[in-house]
């Protein structure tokens, strides 16, 4: 599997760098404020003191046209695919580290499944922000030198990731359905399928630990 930068022409398919935006004061905070674990993934939907930076504010005004937004974060130190998810709406990454992002396309799924050797893998500097379309499958970030840890700010619509609806399913991808506007595909070696998501990546579980 090739590494490919964001500033690649190739990153276009999957989501784009969004520019005009001053990120400093906002990876400052994910430095101060976030914990990072010293492995696994740690996610927090939304966080106070992200949340009341004008950079937030922006976003919510400018990336998502005044809909109401939440701040959070991801950190960890992760290697493994594990799963794939997709929201109804675009998904906003800024790093105050350097980190790696695994990404399918929802088009390529056939039957409800994804073969795990359309994903690709972006590498995603450290201050810049990207849009990561709703097209686009995606899940935690992983690391992108080995053994060290990243800290991801996520910016979605309010609400997204809290506690699902309890919904009557009716059609396969309602099976999918983890928590709120999250759809999630579950590899048969993650934990969440054993958590009884449903197991809907075919073939290997991308592992990108002899890559960094």
């Amino acid at each position: 599997m090739e590494i490919i930068s964001v500033t690649d022409p190739r990153f276009s398919r999957y989501g784009q760098i969004l520019e005009g935006y001053a990120t400093g004061e906002m990876m400052q905070a994910l430095q101060r404020v976030t914990p990072l674990p010293d492995s696994g993934v740690e996610y927090v939907a939304g966080v106070p003191e992200l949340e009341a930076l004008p950079l937030a504010a922006e976003l919510r005004d400018r990336a998502f046209g005044g809909m109401p937004v939440e701040i959070g974060f991801c950190n960890g130190v992760n290697d493994t695919m594990n799963c794939l998810e997709y929201h109804r709406d675009s998904e906003l990454n800024l790093g105050a580290t350097d980190f790696i992002l695994l990404l399918g396309k929802r088009e390529d799924m056939k039957g409800g499944r994804l073969d795990t050797s359309t994903v690709r893998a972006f590498f995603v500097p450290a201050g810049v922000l990207i849009e990561v379309y709703a097209t686009t499958l995606h899940y935690a970030p992983c690391s992108a030198r080995k053994g060290q840890g990243f800290r991801v700010m996520i910016g979605l619509p309010a609400g997204t990731n809290l506690e699902m609806p309890a919904i009557e399913v009716k059609s396969g991808e309602d099976a999918l359905l983890r928590a709120r506007n999250k759809w999630l595909l579950a590899h048969a070696d993650s934990r969440e399928a054993r958590e009884g998501a449903a197991v809907r990546l075919d073939g290997e579980n991308v592992c990108i630990r002899d890559l960094i």
